[in-house]
């Protein structure tokens, strides 16, 4: 059960955004504050959405043995709507651009970097995207004890939100090292973060789809 959360979770916190956004605070006149609070409403907003799926999922009785058809097809129609997701973001032509600008709230609150607005930004940001929930579900569905449970939501989102504690953490480590390799990231996210989105979004749908088929085929 951690095991395939966690996969999936990792596939999650490949957010070019959230990457880029990160690396405009650890740039800004007050980088450890203002990216800090960026993480901490992301945390608030993984936390919150993992609890709410989880009693969502659990009060509708999918984690019982017996109600192993809805279960799998849940993770049926998550996979269907993530492999869509995937084709039509690799098929769609257009112009690359900077992922950072995929929101225009979200883009004027990150050109004036202040801790609130990235406490905000991070809210935003990291609400529930499909394969965070795929992630979620896993736990959701199994049959674990109440103490495995809040460990594998508490680790789930931990990963989720990767991509903005391990900068600020490498910053503090190494400043001017991971600014000069964040920019150099960043160009290239900026030209294959479509590419890279799509490929998550395929993979993570792979995964759901050949679960909920082997689940409803087998009938466990």
């Amino acid at each position: 059960m951690i095991a395939q959360a966690v996969g999936l979770a990792l596939l999650s916190a490949l957010s070019p955004t959230a990457l880029l956004i990160a690396a405009v605070y650890l740039g800004s006149a007050r980088p450890g504050l203002t990216s800090t609070f960026y993480l901490a409403g992301a945390v608030v907003m993984s936390l919150v959405m993992g609890v709410v799926v989880l009693l969502a999922l659990r009060s509708a009785g999918l984690n019982h043995p017996r109600q192993h058809a809805p279960r799998d097809g849940l993770r049926l129609g998550l996979g269907i709507v993530l492999l869509a997701a995937g084709v039509f973001l690799a098929a769609r032509k257009s112009k690359p651009r900077d992922p950072a600008q995929g929101h225009g709230l979200v883009s004027r609150m990150v050109g004036d970097p202040a801790p609130l607005s990235a406490f905000l930004v991070g809210l935003l940001v990291f609400a529930p995207g499909v394969t965070f929930i795929a992630a979620l579900q896993v736990i959701a569905t199994s049959q674990a004890d109440p103490e495995q449970t809040a460990l594998a939501v508490i680790l789930v989102v931990v990963i989720n939100v990767l991509l903005v504690w391990l900068p600020i953490t490498l910053h503090l480590m190494a400043p001017k090292a991971t600014e000069r390799r964040l920019t150099a990231f960043n160009l290239w996210l900026r030209a294959n973060g479509r590419t890279v989105l799509a490929g998550v979004l395929v993979v993570a749908g792979g995964i759901m789809v050949f679960d909920g088929i082997y689940g409803l085929a087998v009938g466990s």
